[in-house]
């Protein structure tokens, strides 16, 4: 079986204020797409793993409860959790051991009010 989940939308209020946001925190530079009927922007991504976006749409609207997608960060979270409150967010768990082997998380408000987590595997 591949893997089970293959893509995420993060809601957006304001896409280009979130798009800002991102690319400051990852360092990577994000394309906005309008269509008639969204505007968004994907996030890098491999051959391999899940995809995902920042989408604005209507009814689809940013929040703090409901499920948690965990964004990687490669070897360390620390670089892209330290720039989460200069770029206008919030982190609200510090990098945290998960324990057994399964590597390192910190939990971070965005710019829309959405709630994520950073990974990665030190």
């Amino acid at each position: 079986m591949s893997n089970l989940v293959i893509w995420i939308e993060i809601p957006a209020a304001d896409i280009e204020r979130a798009v800002k946001f991102y690319s400051t925190i990852f360092e990577q530079e994000f394309q906005i797409v309008d269509t008639p009927e969204r505007r968004f922007a994907l996030f890098p991504m491999g051959q391999d793993g899940a995809g995902g976006s920042i989408v604005q749409i209507d009814g689809f609207e940013p929040g703090d409860k409901g499920t948690l997608a965990y964004l990687s960060t490669g070897e360390d979270l620390t670089p892209v959790m330290n720039r989460i409150n200069a770029a206008g967010g919030k982190v609200v768990t510090p990098k945290t051991d998960l324990g057994g082997g399964f590597g390192f998380y910190a939990m971070f408000n965005d710019t829309e009010g959405n709630t994520l987590a950073l990974h990665s595997s030190n």
